[in-house]
């Protein structure tokens, strides 16, 4: 659910806001950086979404995979 907010910032930032983010993605923009300090994460719920994408997890374990030779290749 969404709820309207009301804010007041001063003109050069909104004449920044408007001619760099455009006139209808202002709230999307301004939701996405405040976002992350507001809501808590659910990390283990993040996690298991990850892990239940099956064609990511795949990709993810090839990737790891290729990189073994290099990381055998090291010397210290």
């Amino acid at each position: 659910m969404q709820k309207k907010l009301t804010i007041t910032v001063d003109e050069a930032v909104y004449d920044g806001l408007y001619r760099t983010i455009g006139a209808r993605r202002i709230s999307q923009f301004i939701e996405s950086l405040v976002r992350p300090h507001v809501v808590e994460a659910d990390l283990m719920a993040a996690y298991a979404e990850m892990a239940a994408d099956e064609a990511r997890e795949s990709e993810a374990d090839e990737w790891a995979d290729a990189l073994l030779p290099d990381v055998g290749d090291e010397t210290r």
